[in-house]
């Protein structure tokens, strides 16, 4: 099938595509208000909606979720203090802390502000009670079993370092020292399919009924997957929400106490979001391949290589041409970095795996669609290559939310010393 730019979106027109090029250079993020919100829409059923600010951490989206009355989970202390800036309070379960180790930054930062901890480690209730009593937390059960798209994406099971084994144990341990336990969590993977998400459901009803506390809050997790691919279809959100919803009935009438629903989705809520726009610098033909070369690579589009990921595909022409016209190729999308492996269309075993696309030629644009989750959040400086904007349509306006970073900035941390 054919990969071409579907200019019949409103928002990404080729007249504005070409606007934000102009204006910000490439290679670029841009994101779409408009279709986070849709999303968060989808999932208003459930009591608490909980955005796992780790899949796009910019504080301007995290002031999406915030006017949406989304709430946040937080990995890390620099994962707090955006949550803080973009206007998340402590104190009333706005954030929670979610890990597998406290490190003594993060410690002091829970314990001030009375941030609840998601613990996924005894050590963490255990360093908690000695210098917090009454602290509020949850426990991460790793229910033995786990799923995922890819095996690298799997949070639960023998082979995840993820959650805590033994739930019994981590009781014994809150009741030494007065712990408040206000809920329970699951997550076993992320793009989870339904089967697996389903099984989750039993594993929590038949752990709390186990551990046998009056709880606040249970969550499922995130892992919904979004259809990366035209055959993908979508998750049937509303049958989801019933099978949860009837464990928290379960768990009410069983546990008598009141208990509200939470889900923790990340990519289901900004991954479709977003697109990565690069520039064609160089067309290369080898025996077999021809190699479409763009000025992004893997430093900042990293699920393909790591993970085998599928992307969709476009072409926008420099030039306005009849597209019908224009010959198919079959190229490989690969960015700059000095790695043969910086390649964005491969199979999830990572062997290479040509697109059918327009031809093209030096001075157009490859846009890879779907990568407002865990794009610009796991970039990084690799072969020295700063970072890259990122653009925000909201309210019928673009805005610049991150600037381009500059080369002298990504040094400054080695040249000040």
């Amino acid at each position: 099938m054919q990969d071409t730019l579907n200019i019949s979106n409103k928002v990404l027109t080729r007249k504005n595509l070409i606007y934000l090029i102009k204006k910000y250079k490439t290679p670029l993020w841009v994101y779409n208000a408009d279709i986070i919100i849709k999303q968060i829409k989808k999932l208003k059923k459930f009591d608490i909606i909980r955005f796992a600010q780790k899949s796009c951490s910019n504080i301007h989206i995290l002031k999406i979720m915030k006017d949406n009355n989304i709430k946040i989970d937080a990995v890390s202390l620099g994962e707090i203090k955006r949550a803080l800036i973009a206007g998340f309070k402590p104190h009333n379960n706005d954030i929670v802390f979610t890990s597998d180790i406290l490190e003594e930054n993060v410690l002091k930062e829970v314990v001030q502000k009375n941030i609840p901890v998601n613990a996924g480690s005894i050590e963490m209730l255990h360093q908690l009670g000695k210098i917090s009593p009454r602290h509020p937390v949850w426990i991460r059960i790793n229910p033995k079993f786990g799923g995922g798209h890819h095996i690298k994406t799997n949070t639960g099971g023998d082979q995840s370092k993820h959650g805590i084994w033994n739930s019994m144990h981590a009781i014994s341990i809150i009741e030494k020292y007065n712990l408040n336990l206000i809920g329970l969590h699951i997550h076993i993977g992320s793009g989870v399919n339904t089967k697996n998400l389903y099984q989750v459901c039993k594993s929590m009803k038949n752990h709390a009924i186990q551990l046998n506390k009056k709880i606040q809050f249970i969550s499922a997790g995130g892992g919904l997957n979004i259809p990366y691919k035209p055959t993908d279809k979508e998750i049937n959100i509303n049958e989801y929400f019933q099978k949860w919803n009837n464990v928290k009935k379960k768990l009410i009438s069983t546990l008598n106490c009141p208990i509200k629903l939470e889900i923790e989705p990340g990519r289901f809520l900004v991954g479709q979001s977003g697109i990565l726009i690069a520039q064609v610098y160089s067309v290369k033909k080898t025996q077999k391949n021809i190699f479409v070369l763009i000025n992004a690579g893997f430093n900042d589009l990293m699920r393909p290589v790591l993970y085998g990921s599928y992307h969709e595909i476009t072409v926008l022409h420099k030039n306005i041409k009849d597209i019908q016209k224009i010959p198919l190729i079959r190229g490989i999308i690969a960015g700059p970095l000095c790695e043969s492996g910086d390649i964005f269309t491969v199979q999830d075993t990572g062997i290479i795996l040509p697109r059918n696309i327009p031809s093209v030629e030096p001075g157009d644009y490859i846009i890879i669609h779907n990568t407002g989750a865990y794009g610009s959040s796991m970039s990084s400086n690799y072969n020295s290559r700063p970072f890259i904007p990122e653009i925000l349509y909201e309210k019928k306006v673009f805005k610049l939310i991150r600037r381009r970073q500059t080369i002298k900035e990504m040094l400054s941390l080695e040249l000040s010393l």
